[in-house]
């Protein structure tokens, strides 16, 4: 059992999401709809919740995450949490936009299910109705001794993802006022994370790859592309500035972590972004974060390299593909990254999450249990030979 202050070498622990039943996935279309109460669909997901942190338990994994299994994806569930905001479909969203033929077209090519996934969209002043994840996190150190990790969307992509023009600019001026509430809240978060004992909290920023393997054109990718400048270094600059604000929050001892990868909508491989962390280096050594959470299990992610002064969260697994990878597999790539980092410095995730938008899976539970055995499997091959 590993807690936040003995963690083993090449520490395992999930990027966030774990496949949802039928069951939570029909409680949760009916909450939204208003035919079932929040206090009957919390209960269900503590069940939810209790199965999926006892898999990874029985695996192995040494930071348990709670699965996600509370939320529609992995930033929508803010608006059940913020005022100011209302959760829409993509397909809602095509009412909105301009180039409505347009953003259909883009949609299909990249096999964006217009009504499986959903945004939070700003449409008034933005406040904290309740925390966006201490009830979470609370309920998660209540049913294990593991430490845990809390992921939470990052100040950039929530604030691209709410900034609707025709909807937020009739409340906010800018892109960039809407961000100065946004950092608040999220630094307001950290906070009282850390008093409930959070050891680890991870932000994701997967449209931080967009900016930089489209050329500034602009493309739906985690339904967040509506708002970006054509001049990605601008954007880039933005959201260093907006992640050191929010880390400069971040309590002594606590881990904050950044996970960007490049889509995980689909399984098809094709229609995801492919390129290098190379041009996102500079930008990443300025963020205050402790560790990269990156994919490095799919070729679309290019080959290792190392960042100065950061660890780095191996994706070792591929959460799209049926075939389970082996443990000498995942032995090899670590010792490929130990060329890179020191060893204290490594640890071991899947690429992205196995569900990351919740009527979308990648995998069900058999394979994604799988997946999570074979990285305990490696590291603890990896602690034999270091010992």
């Amino acid at each position: 059992m590993a807690t936040g202050t003995d963690l083993p070498l090449f520490p395992v622990t999930m990027v966030g999401s774990w496949p949802r039943t039928r069951e939570l996935l029909n409680s949760q279309r009916r909450k939204q709809l208003g035919r079932l109460s929040v206090e009957d669909f919390e209960r269900e997901a503590d069940d939810a919740v209790v199965a999926c942190v006892r898999a990874q338990e029985e695996v192995g994994v040494d930071i348990v995450t709670d699965g996600e299994q509370r939320r529609d994806n992995f930033y929508s569930f803010v608006t059940e949490k913020l005022d100011g905001t209302r959760l829409m479909s993509l397909a809602e969203m095509l009412d909105l936009v301009e180039d409505r033929a347009g953003f259909e077209e883009l949609l299909q090519r990249l096999d964006v299910p217009s009504t499986a996934i959903k945004n939070p969209t700003c449409i008034g002043k933005i406040s904290r109705r309740s925390p966006l994840a201490v009830h979470e996190a609370k309920f998660l150190k209540s049913i294990t001794d593991h430490a845990v990790k809390i992921p939470l969307p990052g100040p950039y992509l929530l604030t691209r993802a709410m900034w609707v023009p025709e909807e937020t600019g009739k409340v906010y001026d800018s892109k960039e006022h809407l961000s100065e509430d946004v950092v608040k809240i999220l630094g307001e978060e950290l906070r009282e994370l850390a008093e409930v004992g959070v050891e680890f909290v991870q932000f994701d920023e997967p449209v931080l790859t967009e900016l930089v393997f489209t050329q500034g054109q602009t493309r739906t990718f985690m339904c967040a592309a509506l708002a970006a400048r054509k001049d990605p270094a601008e954007e880039l600059e933005f959201a260093v500035d907006l992640m050191n604000q929010v880390v400069d929050n971040a309590p002594d001892g606590m881990r904050v972590g950044m996970h960007v990868c490049r889509g995980n909508w689909s399984t098809r491989e094709e229609t995801l972004l492919k390129g290098h962390y190379r041009p996102l280096k500079p930008y990443f050594e300025r963020m205050r974060v402790k560790q990269l959470v990156l994919e490095y299990a799919t070729p679309r992610a290019g080959d290792l390299m190392g960042f100065e002064g950061r660890e780095i969260g191996l994706g070792v697994v591929n959460p799209r593909t049926p075939d389970v990878e082996s443990v000498d597999e995942i032995v090899a790539r670590i010792e490929e990254a130990l060329q890179f980092w020191d060893a204290k410095d490594v640890f071991l995730n899947p690429d992205c999450g196995f569900a990351t938008f919740s009527e979308r899976e990648m995998n069900g539970h058999e394979i994604a249990t799988q997946k999570m055995a074979a990285i305990v499997g490696a590291a603890r091959t990896m602690r034999e030979r270091l010992s």
